[in-house]
């Protein structure tokens, strides 16, 4: 086999969008589903971006969020993995504009490439099968089908689209790839009963395999306008290092609608894949409590919780310890500064309590008590009136920005590591146990020189104490 006759690789697209809102309190807008843990010490995008690395598949591409662009660049590193640029997204909207930004990334390396497009946030356990999975489908794919990987259904799932799957196979008669019928949207529970006995339908993944060149041949086809606006977009993009922005104008025209919906649904190439993968979309706490193990009790336990005549509920707390007596069918989860208490059957029903908090305007509905900067993170301990205590982690090699408050002084006391300080026109060293004084309207930054992270406790006191109240003078991450 020659050179030009061995199939290029599959290079990934992995979507880091969604807000996660129906597992909150663990999710927030602040740090998404995506980038938690909920099965081990990998995040959910960490098990994605592992799950696509391996013979056959090229480095990983993300699609982020300006917002969370530090979040994947740290949560990839940690894995020490190879990886492509991180697309930033201005404004969401959605999958089809996603899989015409791949396509036209794809198709200027090589137009007969083959995108794998799939959410950060999906739970597959048998990462050889899913890759397997994958190159099964290649075939098809490279012969001009834009694929769908459908999952066996297993009960009669409400909360999924499904696929009819016809009887004809594609691109051959060997081939387990099938033409796809027709897209039926989320049913309700008598019609999901009767898919289910059909026997020929399956659940529609949201994960595609395609080639460059035939998701732009439909789109050409079908979709110019979106093409046009989407390929403005990304000819336009800023570059930054591994960062790929969207210039936002282009991209905010483009129109917010899925690739079902845009290309997939009425096309001749729309082909799915039927399969029998462990698969969970893992969208509220009724699914994570069924992708768990229970115990003897049907209970699921996770961090310091505890259940004495508990029976089929799911516990979690990070923090607190967290203990019921004579329930049963309840999910519970706890973090340093909320609680949620619901019944199972209800899971879904977080995301409407979330608005109502939103509308109290606690804060806790969308940020989390501990927020990751490029440079490490830091956590509020405890504040009022004046005041506010933080615990500041920088990174080995972090650097804040150079920066002033015009509101509010800070006493810096470091608890562990070496802190270089700036401020004013002195540059100075703190070891464990020293501490400063940071006056308010002075100039000041803090770095880590050494080689463990840095940790330092951080006294506010001022009359506003608000985020906002920054005036960066330097930054090394580029933020204004």
């Amino acid at each position: 086999m020659t050179n030009s006759e061995i199939p290029s690789a599959i290079t990934p697209f992995i979507m880091c969008g969604g807000s996660g809102t129906r597992l909150w309190p663990v999710s927030r807008a602040s740090m998404p589903k995506q980038f938690q843990s909920f099965f081990g010490a990998r995040s959910l995008l960490q098990d994605t971006a592992v799950r696509v690395t391996g013979p056959g598949f090229a480095p990983p591409v993300f699609v982020a969020s300006e917002a969370h662009r530090f979040l994947v660049a740290d949560q990839i590193e940690a894995l020490g993995i190879p990886r492509g640029p991180i697309v930033l997204e201005p404004v969401g909207r959605n999958t089809a504009a996603v899989a015409l930004v791949a396509s036209l990334m794809t198709e200027k390396h090589d137009p007969d490439g083959l995108v794998l497009l799939l959410p950060s946030d999906h739970l597959v356990k048998d990462a050889d099968a899913f890759r397997a999975l994958v190159l099964e489908a290649a075939p098809a794919a490279r012969a001009g089908s834009i694929c769908l990987f459908g999952i066996a259904p297993n009960r009669p799932e409400t909360g999924y689209g499904y696929i009819e799957v016809g009887d004809d196979p594609v691109p051959d008669q060997g081939s387990p790839v099938r033409k796809v019928v027709r897209f039926i949207e989320k049913p309700g529970r008598e019609a999901a009963e009767r898919l289910l006995e059909a026997g020929n339908n399956v659940w529609n993944s949201g994960i595609f395999l395609f080639s460059a060149r035939a998701m732009l041949a439909e789109a050409e086809e079908r979709r110019q306008d979106l093409l046009a606006g989407v390929r403005h977009a990304l000819d336009t993009a800023d570059r930054d290092q591994d960062f790929v922005r969207l210039e936002a104008a282009a991209f905010g025209a483009v129109e917010s609608i899925s690739v079902d919906y845009a290309i997939m649904e009425g096309s001749q190439r729309t082909a799915v894949l039927p399969a029998t993968i462990d698969w969970n979309d893992l969208g509220a706490w009724d699914a994570i409590y069924g992708a768990h193990v229970a115990d003897g009790a049907g209970n699921v336990l996770l961090g310091r919780a505890v259940g004495h005549d508990t029976r089929n509920s799911i516990i979690r707390s990070d923090r607190q310890v967290v203990a019921t007596v004579g329930v049963e069918n309840l999910v519970v989860v706890a973090t340093d500064d909320a609680v949620l208490v619901a019944d199972k059957a209800q899971a879904q029903g977080v995301k409407q309590a979330l608005e109502l908090l939103r509308t109290k305007g606690f804060a806790e509905a969308d940020t989390h008590s501990e927020m990751h900067r490029p440079w490490g993170s830091y956590r509020s301990l405890i504040s009022g009136d004046r005041f506010q205590v933080k615990l500041i982690t920088v990174k080995p090699g972090g650097r804040l920005s150079l920066q002033l408050h015009r509101h509010r002084a800070e006493h810096w006391v470091v608890v562990k590591g070496t802190a270089q300080i700036t401020c004013g026109e002195r540059v100075f060293m703190l070891y464990e146990n020293q501490s400063t004084y940071i006056p308010q309207g002075e100039t000041h930054r803090l770095e880590n020189p050494g080689h463990i992270p840095l940790e330092m406790i951080e006294v506010q006191s001022g009359a506003y104490l608000g985020e906002d109240d920054i005036v960066r003078v330097e930054d090394v991450y580029g933020r204004s």
